[in-house]
């Protein structure tokens, strides 16, 4: 347990391990968005996703745990490094803009996008687990068709993905800065692949409630 130790008593130690637990939910919300764009293929196509993914069993549950242990880590060292930036830097200084570097509205929010994305996650699994709780009867379909016809947890979720595109635009970023690719032949690409991942997540997402309603 002491290379745990020696990451928290560090700040580059934070950083990294915060990067690394990023990229994480990054190839989440990736093989997440792929699954669920099969609604695209019909209703069918979705619940039989729903079905294979289920199927998994363990193997679900293990991905399930590891993916709490990540965000539960993610908050604590965002919170953590939060208070030792506000701690370390009272007043402001210049910053680097080449490849990235430069103050964005997205770089600004990182914290406040950060508990928003939290408080949705909890919204947002806390409907599903109330729908689904003794709906053995009814498809994926039929359950996710309901939580979007409340057209309150729509607009939330709307403006929710609108939130986690600007968190991730900053995120994929910083996490590849942070793990050793800040070099100024890289980094300007990595910018750009930032901000057109954000918004294929913002857009992905964003559009499945509006398709699922669409095929009722």
């Amino acid at each position: 347990m002491i290379w745990v130790a020696r990451i928290f008593s560090t700040s580059i130690g934070k950083k990294q391990l915060m990067a690394v637990t990023g990229i994480l939910f990054l190839v989440f919300l990736t093989t997440h968005l792929l699954g669920n764009l099969s609604i695209y293929g019909g209703i069918n196509a979705f619940n039989a996703y729903a079905e294979h993914l289920h199927a998994l069993g363990k193997l679900l549950v293990v991905a399930e745990v590891g993916l709490v242990a990540a965000l539960v880590i993610h908050v604590i060292l965002a919170i953590m490094l939060f208070f030792e930036n506000r701690k370390a830097r009272p007043i402001k200084y210049a910053v680097d803009k080449s490849g990235g570097g430069g103050r964005t509205l997205s770089s600004q929010t990182m914290p406040y996008t950060g508990l928003l994305i939290l408080a949705f996650v909890g919204v947002h699994l806390a409907n599903l687990s109330h729908h689904i709780v003794d709906q053995t009867n009814r498809t994926i379909f039929q359950i996710a068709y309901e939580v979007f016809s409340n057209k309150a947890f729509l607009i939330f979720y709307l403006a929710s993905m609108v939130v986690v595109g600007l968190h991730v635009r900053h995120g994929l970023w910083s996490a590849f800065q942070t793990i050793g690719a800040n070099h100024p032949k890289y980094m300007p690409c990595i910018e750009r692949l930032s901000i057109i991942f954000a918004i294929i997540v913002a857009v992905g997402f964003g559009s499945l409630p509006l398709a699922i309603l669409a095929l009722k």
